[in-house]
This record gives structure tokens, sequence and C-alpha cells, in this order.
């Protein structure tokens, strides 16, 4: 049996679920909207893209991608045969038109010639569909990876971790930065057996899943440099150590998400904003500025210290900024405070109150 709903300007055919699982005769879960959302306003920012969606399982992205955003060619791909079906009709429903395929995703993306843009976004690992997805990524072509195994990187079962991402993780208040530094590290090390280095410009945690953009630069130089900023963080890792975001393209996507509403579609009011999306991405844009790799949370600090009272956030990032660091909220904890200050400062800042 199947519903009507409605996501961003698209509106297509789901099956009605009491629980999202994987079992699901096609798999859609609104909880990804912000996802979707996201990326449909971060391929906003580039020239339009061929794009691929290999595991496009109700076809809600490339319908969205389609009416949202300027692009060259679009690929949905899945291999279940309902999906397949499903695509085909929520697309006939919306009114566009692109290309849908029934194949396995690594065949289909192997016995291409590549793409500009590729999402891989699997229940669970990605780790099955690495390999294909960047031998096909192109020159200064995006690669978008998605992780629902949270768990295992975040440091629950370690073992997992070990055998999947070839990284010990560490289970503590940082554990979701560690997770996602543990699998961008992970992806640039198949990139790098391609001589292609897979540079992070928008990563973030949300939900249950860790979510990352990489462009590929193609060279052995580039890959050189990449590897260089693999090491340990507080005992995990091997992990990327360099920066989660391209500066210039958060400020982009922030400022347009100001300016418009997603679907940033003129057919859509103005007025009606989406408030989440906004006040994530500001977050994200203030703690992109601080070069700092990790953050302190707050909470652990007081209690390691001993310190009775906990300070206001507010009123602590402003003391940070007062002794001359930077400070910012970080998205991965709301107990967090991401700041370039040697801990031993933050800690007197805190006792004397």
């Amino acid at each position: 049996m199947y519903k009507l709903v409605k996501e961003g300007s698209a509106e297509i055919f789901v099956p009605v679920e009491e629980k999202i699982s994987k079992k699901l005769p096609v798999f859609y879960n609104p909880v990804m909207k912000l996802n979707r959302d996201i990326t449909i306003l971060l391929l906003r920012q580039f020239p339009p893209l061929s794009i691929c969606d290999p595991m496009a399982a109700s076809g809600i992205r490339a319908i969205r991608l389609t009416k949202e955003l300027s692009f060259k060619s679009i690929i949905a791909n899945d291999y279940n045969k309902k999906s397949f079906l499903l695509i085909k009709k929520n697309m006939k429903l919306n009114n566009v038109k692109f290309v849908v395929k029934n194949m396995d995703a690594n065949l289909l993306l192997l016995n291409s010639n590549g793409f500009d843009f590729i999402d891989i976004d699997p229940f669970g690992t990605p780790n099955n569909f690495l390999d294909a997805a960047v031998k096909r990524i192109s020159r200064r072509g995006i690669l978008a990876v998605t992780a629902t195994d949270t768990a295992a990187l975040s440091g629950t079962y370690p073992k997992a971790t070990l055998r999947k991402y070839w990284a010990l993780p560490k289970k503590d208040a940082m554990m979701h930065e560690t997770g996602l530094r543990i699998l961008i590290r992970k992806i640039q090390l198949i990139g790098a057996q391609y001589e292609k280095a897979l540079v992070p410009i928008f990563s973030y945690s949300k939900d249950h899943y860790f979510r990352v953009f990489l462009r590929c630069d193609k060279g052995k130089s580039y890959v050189d440099e990449i590897v260089k900023m693999h090491g340990m963080l507080d005992n995990a890792g091997p992990l990327w150590l360099g920066s989660l975001w391209d500066k210039r393209l958060v400020n982009k996507m922030h400022k347009s998400c100001i300016k418009g509403s997603l679907p940033l579609n003129s057919r859509i009011k103005k007025n009606n904003k989406n408030k989440e999306l906004i006040n994530f991405l500001k977050i994200i844009k203030e703690e992109s500025k601080i070069n700092a790799v990790g953050f302190y949370d707050i909470h652990e600090i007081v209690e390691k210290e001993k310190i009775r009272e906990i300070m206001k956030k507010e009123v602590l990032m402003k003391k940070i900024k007062d002794n001359g660091f930077k400070a910012a909220e970080t998205h991965f904890s709301g107990t967090g405070i991401r700041s370039d200050i040697p801990y031993g400062r933050l800690a007197a800042i805190l006792k004397k109150g």
C-alpha cells in the first residue's frame, strides 16, 4: 500500500510504514529531508553537473534535483525492481524526465563514463560502493557519502570500526566528530589508490547519520598532501586532521538559504523559510571559521576539574573571545564549544567563573 507525500517541490508515492527499516518494499525516510535539502543547496553553488543517484529508492532525490536545480543530466538507479517501477511512476506524477535504470549500483557506475556528482546514500555502511564511486567521479567532481552505521564509527563497536574503516574510534563527548573524520580518511584512502585527492568541502553529523561532500582533485601531489593530514586525535584514529568545510562554500550556502527558502523554488513563497536548516547552517558557518580539530565539552571539563557551577555557554564564549581567542558553538554537541584556546586557559576561565 502506498501513500502520497510532499517534500520540497515534489509529490511522490511511498510505502505506508509503521517503522522505517530496510525491510520496506521501497525505502523512504522523511527524517532525511534535511539531507536532501542540504544536497540541493550545495549543488546550487556550482555550474550544472552530470548527476548519478545509484540507490534512488523512491526517486525523491532525483525528482527534487530535477525540479529544483539546473543540471546537465541525471541518472536514477535502483537494483530493486519495485523501486525502479515506483521511480518511473513518481517521475510521471511530477511531470519530469531523467534516465531511470534497474541495475546493481556498482555495475551502473563502472559501466558509465563517469559523473560530476555521485551520491552514495545507502542503508548502513557506504563501504561496498566507495571503490566504484571513486573510480567514476570526474576531475573536480563532487562525491557525496552518507554513513548510517554511526554506532561503529562512534565507538560502540570498535572491532567493527577497525574492520570496516581501518581505524580505532573513541566513545566520548567528541565521538561524532571523531567518527566523521574516520569515515573521511577511509574514503580518501580509496581515492589515493587512483591518484584522486578527495577534499571535504562540507561535512556534518545529524540524527542517525554522517554526511560528507568531497571535491576530487586529480594528481599524485594532491594525494600526497591529503595523506599528510592523516593522524591520531586523542588516541583515536588514524583519521582526517584537516578542515571539514570549505568556508566560502558554507557562507554561500547560508546566504542562499536566508535569501530564499528550501527548495529555493520560484513557486514557493519566500516567507516559507526552513528554520531548522538556516539555524543548522549558521552554527556550521561559525564553527568553520575556527581552525581547530575537535572541540571542548564543557560538562566534561567541569566534571574533570570539579567545578561547582557551569557557566552559560554564551558567557563562556564571550570570555574566551575577550582573552583573544576564537569560539563558536559546534553542531556536533549542544554542550560543546569549538575554540583555539588552550585547555589550561579554558579551565582557568571556568574556575574563575
